[in-house]
């Protein structure tokens, strides 16, 4: 690029900036001057807006193609459809290939035919379907739990269950990696909020040694697969903890059920470990079960409060009966078919050694169905996403401030319906796109990646 071209993107970065500053000393000098005069912002006039602009420019000024909300045009798994043209697809949650597999769709066509395509109500008012039942029997059963219940989102779940089992008298310490949706059930319930090193159970009983005796109740919180780094969660050190404090273990099977284990049921069967040891068992419906909505699993006493108090599933619609209808089929599946997560096991070993020989830095990854390949900065990782692209290969890049600047990286997802074939060629194309990469030392030059970010965390 050259010099009147990274000139002019910093004096346009600048300006929004001081767009930013400026309006934030408005807000101040007239909070300040407490006049009963009030102008709402309009949202073009937010700092977030100007962020999310600041972003799009320096995109546009580097010819570089948004990555994201690329529509796909029919069933995604191993392969997508998008923009009439075929892709090797790594961006697809659907583990096992049940996504398109006739018993699942013939289930979910039965449910429509049956009960329509909404609950239309929540299931306390007039939504109870006796799909539902059958359903969240399924799901105890995976968990040898004495009971579940389905939300109808995975992130709702998260936010409703933790918000209603702990209050402001209460701790949450949960693994510095946890998903989202976990950090904002934890900020609507008021509870103090502590985290432990990612995967650390060291650090975690020097927590609970610091603090356990200051609340009522003590939750924990860790996944059994993280989804950004694809490691596992050391269950056993968090069962030994949990003895000695007594705390409640709250584990995140978004991305572990269909993945570990030898007949896919999770981070227990993984471990050996009896699934009752366990206090919460939550997880997602837009996985291996290929249907959308969350679940959590265990003592009945758990369900029933959870059924009576959850803002998220007294007040909201119940499951749509056609999902849930999938979700059943393809927990069917799982128990039937356990070939599927043998076959997924040796997809997502072979994509980390190949990944491993030809030098490409795979993070904490253990194989397990999430592999990344980290990249530094998040421009490079956008840049090698959509040359990926135009390679027929459908990766997406996870930037900041979704991971931090210099730990920006490409989730390849991988699943049991890949070929090898598949997994060889999208190792081959990353290595050697992310080594021109780097040789070319791919940025803004003077202003590179580093400081753009820097101006983005500061808006």
């Amino acid at each position: 690029m050259d010099e009147s071209k990274r000139q002019f993107i910093l004096n346009r970065m600048k300006g929004l900036q001081k767009d930013v500053e400026a309006g934030r000393r408005v807000r101040t000098e007239h909070a300040a001057a407490q006049t009963p005069v009030r102008k709402q912002p309009g949202f073009s006039d937010l700092p977030e807006y100007k962020q999310v602009v600041m972003q799009q420019l320096a995109g546009q000024q580097m010819g570089m193609e948004n990555p994201f909300y690329r529509a796909h045009e029919g069933a995604s798994g191993a392969t997508a459809l998008i923009g009439g043209r075929s892709f090797d697809n790594f961006a697809s949650y659907d583990y096992l290939g049940l996504n398109h597999h006739p018993k699942v769709l013939a289930r979910a066509s039965e449910a429509l035919q049956t009960f329509g395509v909404s609950a239309s109500a929540s299931r306390v008012v007039a939504g109870e379907r006796t799909i539902h039942t059958v359903l969240e029997e399924k799901i105890a059963d995976v968990y040898d739990a004495q009971a579940a219940v389905c939300f109808v989102s995975g992130y709702l779940t998260n936010v409703a269950g933790i918000s209603s089992l702990v209050g402001p008298k209460d701790l949450v310490i949960h693994d510095e990696f946890i998903h989202n949706s976990a950090l904002a059930g934890i900020k609507l319930s008021g509870a103090t909020r502590r985290f432990f090193k990612h995967n650390d159970t060291a650090d975690l009983d020097r927590v609970l040694k610091t603090l356990a005796g200051d609340y009522e109740r003590i939750l924990v919180i860790v996944e059994g697969v993280y989804s950004m780094d694809g490691d596992i969660a050391d269950l056993p050190a968090l069962l030994r903890l949990k003895e000695q404090y007594g705390f409640w273990l709250m584990v995140d099977e978004a991305h572990s059920l269909g993945v570990l284990g030898e007949t896919g049921r999770g981070v227990f069967e993984h471990f050996g470990i009896a699934a009752g040891e366990v206090d919460i068992w939550m997880g997602t419906l837009s996985k291996t079960s290929c249907s959308c909505g969350g679940y959590i699993a265990g003592s009945e006493a758990l369900v029933t409060l959870l059924k009576a108090q959850a803002g998220g599933f007294v007040y909201s619609v119940g499951l749509a009966p056609a999902l849930a209808a999938a979700a059943i089929a393809s927990l069917e599946i799982l128990k039937a078919e356990p070939e599927r997560t043998h076959q997924l096991r040796h997809n997502s070993r072979l994509f980390l050694d190949l990944a491993r020989e030809r030098g490409l830095d795979t993070g904490l990854s253990q194989g397990y169905s999430v592999v990344p390949v980290l990249v530094a900065d998040s421009l490079r990782a956008v840049q090698l996403s959509n040359e990926l692209h135009a390679d027929g290969i459908n990766v997406l890049p996870i930037i900041h401030p979704a991971v931090p600047e210099g730990l920006a990286r490409l989730r390849f997802f991988i699943t049991s319906a890949h070929t090898d074939e598949q997994i060889a060629r999208a190792v081959d194309r990353t290595a050697a796109i992310l080594g021109r990469l780097e040789q070319e030392k791919f940025g803004l030059g003077s202003f590179d990646a580093r400081q753009l970010m820097a101006l983005f965390a500061k808006s």
